[in-house]
């Protein structure tokens, strides 16, 4: 449950420091990266407490992760870069404490 509301709190944290004048639609952006959760409806079963979705899912995989960091790079990209790193990072970290692992 912590982790789901990290998902939610990070990010509005993010744009309360960084983006104070279009906060709102900064904050729309990084929930609307959230929406690569999506991917976890291809897996069985839907949702396993002890999986570890980096590595496991389709827009988990490790190697998109250097991708996701790349779109931060470029001003018209770098929300959703953002939004899809931090995304990472954050499931990442529940891996650690869930499994003991980084990555699936």
């Amino acid at each position: 449950m912590v982790h789901l509301a990290l998902h939610f709190i990070i990010p509005l944290l993010i744009v309360a420091a960084f983006y104070r004048n279009n906060w709102k639609w900064a904050y729309l952006i990084l929930m609307l990266t959230m929406l690569v959760d999506l991917d976890h409806l291809l897996a069985t079963p839907i949702y396993d407490p002890q999986r570890c979705s980096i590595g496991f899912h389709p827009l988990h995989k490790v190697w998109l992760i250097p991708l996701y960091i790349l779109l931060i790079l470029f001003p018209k990209s770098r929300l959703v870069g953002l939004g899809l790193t931090l995304h990472m990072a954050l499931d990442s970290v529940d891996c650690q404490v869930t499994n003991g692992v980084w990555s699936n």
